[in-house]
């Protein structure tokens, strides 16, 4: 139970939609690599669009615990920011709070609405 421990989706604070890329932990290497033979190269969104799933590893970060890091003092765990928009962990498939900041985290920077 629990193919991952961490989801985060980038999102446009503004339009309140996904940047068009996620990070996903899985908790062992062989259920990544079953999502990437299941996910690779998907186009069938429901929808209209040209856009085709390209899965790629992390040359940053690798685990749970160095997503934990990056994420845990960034803005966009501030308060402000929704739930919705923040990282996500997860143990043994059930969401678990995020570990507190280690330090004061500055609001994000919203870039102005472009018109």
């Amino acid at each position: 139970k629990g193919s991952y421990d961490l989801v985060y989706l980038p999102m446009d604070y503004h339009n309140k939609v996904g940047f068009g890329y996620a990070f996903i932990n899985f908790v062992e290497p062989s259920l990544a690599k079953a999502f990437r033979r299941a996910f690779e190269g998907f186009r069938e969104w429901g929808l209209v669009s040209d856009k085709v799933c390209e899965v790629c590893w992390s040359n940053v970060l690798q685990g749970v615990d160095a997503h934990i890091e990056r994420y845990r003092n960034s803005p966009v765990m501030h308060p402000t920011v929704p739930e919705t928009f923040k990282p996500m962990l997860f143990v043994d498939g059930q969401q678990v709070p995020f570990p507190a900041p280690t330090k004061t985290i500055r609001p994000p920077r919203l870039r102005k609405k472009q018109q």
